[in-house]
């Protein structure tokens, strides 16, 4: 199945010069969604993942799946104000600004071995912060997977010391 044809590129957003790559159309197709959750699941098997962390927000939709299809638990790591107990922080660089992400503090035991899910990387910015995060909670980042990876903003420049793995590649804008 050709995922990318299910991605909806929306120019200008969340401002000008930036091309969004949205996949809430990829979503809404059931045999989409389902072969996204499926190729992700399948490159994860038996490497013994003991939690799926999620990215606010879209990262969340797909992480879920991974980690039922895993046997895993979910975490999320979300925006300020969101979680409810104690959570340590991480500010970071975004490719438009600058953000804060919070996880709680007894989501990640020592030597878990963690998988970090987003929707889309782009420059790295957001998993580098979350992966500082759940290595401050002791866990072991196994690799970083994603629905789409843009390529041409070389991310993985700035990951050197983690797995990468990545359904779908854009080269150029």
């Amino acid at each position: 199945m050709n995922l990318e044809s299910f991605v909806r590129s929306v120019p200008d957003f969340p401002k000008k010069g930036i091309v969004f790559r949205d996949i809430t159309t990829l979503l809404k197709d059931e045999k989409a969604l389902h072969y996204c959750a499926d190729q992700l699941a399948e490159h994860y098997q038996g490497k013994k993942i003991d939690k799926v962390v999620g990215i606010e927000s879209r990262g969340f939709i797909i992480g879920g799946l991974l980690a039922y299809k895993l046997g895993a638990g979910f975490v999320p790591v979300r925006k300020p104000g969101k979680l409810p107990a104690e959570k340590i922080r991480q500010e970071y660089q975004l490719e438009y600004g600058t953000d804060t992400m919070e996880i709680h503090t007894d989501a990640i035991h020592n030597g878990e071995r963690i998988l970090m899910h987003d929707d889309l990387l782009a420059t790295g910015g957001t998993i580098e912060a979350a992966c500082k995060l759940v290595e401050r909670l002791g866990g072991n980042v196994i690799s970083l997977g994603f629905v789409i990876e843009l390529s041409f903003l070389n991310p993985r420049r700035r990951l050197p010391r983690y797995d990468i793995f990545s359904l779908i590649e854009y080269k150029s804008e």
